[in-house]
């Protein structure tokens, strides 16, 4: 299993997925938006709705919206981040990071990235 960290930084999510040894997985899960996974060290199995596909980084690799993807590092090491626009709960349009007021999280006003 991948150590996880989650950063935020105005309308954006980023969450770490740092791979300490080959053959850890992050399990199968879809998302309701496209995003991009940045492979930024090592190299990674991504299994899409049974399709299989090998990436080295640096690569960023499409995650197309509601297919389910499995990740499996190839390598010890290996380190990728899952990049996401933040949406408005109600409208999931984009949020503004101007409309987020001083010491609320972003995250709280976002509706959820992933969909188990």
């Amino acid at each position: 299993m991948a150590e996880i960290k989650i950063g935020c930084v105005a309308n954006l999510y980023s969450r770490m997925m740092h791979f300490k040894t080959a053959g850890d997985i992050e399990v199968g899960h879809t998302h309701q938006f496209d995003h991009l996974t940045l492979l930024a060290k090592g190299k990674l199995k991504v299994t899409v709705e049974g399709n299989v596909t090998e990436f080295t980084a640096p690569h960023m690799i499409y995650i197309h919206k509601d297919k389910v993807h499995e990740l499996e590092a190839l390598t010890d090491e290996t380190v990728a981040y899952c990049i996401h626009a933040l949406r408005d709960k109600e409208t999931n349009e984009i949020l503004d990071p101007s409309m987020i007021p001083a010491g609320v999280s972003a995250l709280s006003c976002a509706a959820p990235v992933v969909q188990i």
